[in-house]
């Protein structure tokens, strides 16, 4: 029997044994690696190439909408992604699914639904938790409204405008090096994390905090940490 191999990339181990321990007690499905961060669930999806991945969102050094446009725009990646989250908020389904996520499961459910989840995908279709299907559905008929309103619609402190601009005003490189921030690297260790010059991150900091129009690591980590690029706690 052909086996469906499957990564697993969550930031929590007692959640990536549960999971292993559910999938493996199905003969058609095997686990052959486990990440703690995206940049870790990247790297061994290239050296794994497996048919798919369980992918966190919350996830530390890179996020995991992130991570998921990495691991699909690898050269030749046939590997399908089944995004796990606890969040139910039409941001973060919305984003996993553009960067080309397959499947999208709530962490509640997610031991009752993930076998059949894995399967669907497998098969070429697209696996929603019963629970969010409303809100794609609704956010699908809000789109062309959406498209054409406003960009800069605020709540007097700017904070819906900067929800709503994340994704279109930072670039992807730009997203990585703000997750960093917040999470307290220093300068010298963003641009070894991504093999990039000293000069490049300040240069990519220095563009962050210009479209962003925050200027303070205080407020850009709060920022981030509101758009759910890091998991860090406010």
């Amino acid at each position: 029997m052909t086996k469906t191999t499957i990564l697993l990339a969550d930031d929590h181990q007692i959640v990536r044994q549960g999971l292993k321990s559910l999938l493996e007690r199905n003969d058609d499905m095997q686990v052959v690696g486990e990440a703690s961060d995206g940049r870790t669930a990247v790297k061994l999806a290239r050296e794994t190439s497996p048919d798919v991945v369980i992918m966190d969102i919350g996830m530390p050094h890179l996020n995991g909408i992130e991570a998921t446009r990495q691991v699909l725009a690898s050269e030749g990646s046939h590997t399908r992604v089944v995004a796990l989250s606890m969040h139910s908020d039409r941001r973060f389904i919305g984003e996993m699914l553009k960067a080309g996520a397959k499947g999208y499961l709530l962490k509640d459910g997610a031991f009752e639904e993930l076998a059949g989840a894995v399967r669907s995908v497998m098969a070429g279709k697209v696996y929603l938790s019963p629970r969010i299907t409303d809100v794609v559905v609704d956010d699908y008929l809000r789109h062309s409204a959406a498209a054409s309103a406003p960009a800069d619609t605020t709540d007097g402190n700017g904070a819906n405008s900067r929800r709503a601009s994340v994704y279109g005003k930072l670039t992807a490189r730009e997203r990585e090096v703000l997750q960093l921030m917040a999470e307290g690297r220093s300068t010298k260790e963003i641009a070894m994390d991504l093999k990039v010059s000293v000069k490049t991150v300040e240069t990519h900091r220095r563009q962050i905090m210009e479209k962003l129009d925050i200027h303070s690591v205080a407020e850009l980590t709060k920022y981030a940490i509101r758009e759910g690029l890091t998991t860090l706690e406010a």
